[in-house]
């Protein structure tokens, strides 16, 4: 498709007319062994929320990663999908890193991290693949992979900063205190050299770390 037929279609639905917020919640994922996959994403960290079964012809098990506002859904009768098919699954962080070195050292086989070859997202699979970081070490250009025991995978990015429009700066939240701390430290950071340039100490932090972040996660 091109972006001038993407233009085109977006003319016929304006922003204006959206009347009901459509909000992804839920992802359902194939496994062959229940208590496998269970066990394997408890051992992820996550959230365990709901383990039901009835008449043993139905299971359903549900777990949220740590600060996600989306889960995933495995079980029995939940789906007709082939153990190991949904691939590309994103788990956002903002230190690839630290998300990787935290997952190896609850024993799961995680890739070494990576960027693509084209700078920014990622070909499928392994293709395009090269070792370490993004080199400017980018918003959503570094990755890390890993797959569940049936062999549905994930892949952690790296987002620091939003691209325009993504979040609106005006409902600025996080779901986790680490998320938090990274905002604080990157507009630390940020004030430091800013105060650097000015040659003069800013009394008012607070505000400029305030508006520092709400300007980041707006995608300025």
């Amino acid at each position: 498709m091109s972006n001038g037929q993407t233009r085109s279609e977006a003319a016929l639905f304006p922003v204006g007319a959206r009347t009901v917020d459509m909000k992804l919640e839920v992802v359902v994922i194939p496994v062959s062994d229940v208590d496998r996959a269970k066990q394997f994403y408890a051992g992820l960290g996550w959230r365990l929320d709901v383990d039901i079964a009835k008449d043993g012809q139905f299971r359903v098990v549900h777990f949220t990663p740590p600060g996600s506002l989306c889960s995933v859904l495995f079980g029995k009768g939940v789906t007709t999908g082939e153990p190991g098919s949904v691939q590309g699954l994103h788990l956002i962080v903002s230190d690839v890193v630290a998300a990787r070195a935290e997952l190896a050292a609850r024993g799961v086989d995680v890739s070494e991290v990576f960027h693509d070859v084209g700078g920014v997202f990622h070909h499928a699979g392994e293709e395009g693949r090269v070792s370490g970081p993004h080199p400017a070490r980018s918003s959503y250009g570094s990755f890390a992979s890993f797959s569940d025991p049936d062999g549905n995978g994930w892949v952690f990015q790296e987002v620091t900063t939003r691209l325009p429009g993504r979040v609106d700066a005006r409902n600025t939240t996080f779901t986790s205190s680490t998320e938090l701390a990274g905002a604080l430290r990157r507009a630390a950071a940020a004030h430091g050299e800013h105060e650097r340039l000015t040659g003069n100490a800013d009394e008012n932090w607070p505000d400029w770390y305030a508006g520092f972040i709400v300007r980041e996660q707006g995608g300025a």
